[in-house]
């Protein structure tokens, strides 16, 4: 095989540029597995360049089944990475080994995937090959048994592969179209809404001190008495943590109702929402 020819392979192998290639095979002295190993270590190097970067663009991936979903944030730089063949390609396969792993992301990194190599190694590969900063982030599996569960992806690129992503679970017996198609409006619904927590006593204690701290500071100079004051800041308050759980939250089919009223009108006695997360690329 001539040089020339090795170049042309070494690149189909890896990805990589031709004068990259080229370079491999000289210093291997045309040993292709030498001159994989060469490209990788200098991947290695150009990939920790690469991550002082920002990647705020990317896709949430979602997989499993009604008995268990996860969902998956893989980060990139731009839009034009995120359709990028090699890059879905890569996430797919990622998502199914976050669900198999319930999204503890340390046994991810070491999963091996279907090249033989481990995630960590794949990544750093890629991040050579495509030249972006490509990371993990945030993972959840939700896994309940005996619960249904539902998805819903807005801003679809490609299969499982979305901007934005969202997973319910429903606690109950019943199995029935009526609680499957419940569970696909409420998914469209935090989609829609971003509900903080499932109820108000839910809401994290620092979000709620840091809004009534905006609320004082935005009513100090009112020159209103203390006490008129007073009434506004729990009106204001009670009427952010009304809005931001999910119980309390106007249903988006139906504004003038609240998701626990059209809980309540589904008549299933054991019904209750057990768990749901949502994920945006960028939040």
């Amino acid at each position: 095989m001539s040089d020339i020819e090795k170049v042309k392979k070494l690149r189909e192998a890896t990805g990589a540029g031709f004068k990259d290639c080229n370079q491999a095979i000289k210093e291997s002295k045309g040993d292709l597995d030498k001159a994989i190993e060469i490209l990788r270590v200098k991947g290695i190097s150009k990939a920790s360049k690469k991550m002082s970067r920002d990647a705020k663009e990317g896709v949430i991936a979602v997989s499993g089944d009604d008995k268990k979903i996860s969902l998956m944030e893989v980060n990139c730089e731009t839009d034009f990475v995120a359709k990028n063949e090699d890059f879905v390609s890569f996430v797919k396969e990622l998502s199914d080994l976050n669900n198999n792993v319930n999204s503890n992301t340390e046994s991810l990194k070491k999963s091996k995937m279907s090249n033989g190599q481990s995630v960590d190694e794949n990544l750093i590969a890629l991040i050579a090959k495509i030249g972006e900063k490509i990371t993990i982030g945030k993972t959840k599996t939700i896994v309940n048994e005996g619960a249904v569960n539902s998805k819903y992806l807005h801003t679809v690129v490609k299969d499982n592969l979305a901007k934005l992503a969202v997973a319910v679970s429903l606690e109950t017996k019943d199995k029935s179209d009526t609680v499957k198609n419940f569970g696909k409006q409420l998914s469209m619904h935090i989609a829609a809404s971003n509900p903080l927590a499932l109820d108000q006593n839910s809401i994290d204690k620092a979000i709620i001190d840091k809004e009534q701290e905006l609320v004082t500071e935005e009513l100090k100079n009112s020159g209103k008495p203390d006490e008129i004051v007073k009434k506004i800041s729990l009106g204001k308050m009670s009427k952010f943590k009304e809005e931001n759980a999910l119980l309390t939250q106007a249903w988006v089919m139906e504004p003038k109702k609240k998701v626990q009223d059209i809980l309540k009108e589904l008549s299933i006695s054991d019904l209750k929402i057990k768990e749901f997360v949502r994920f945006k690329i960028g939040e």
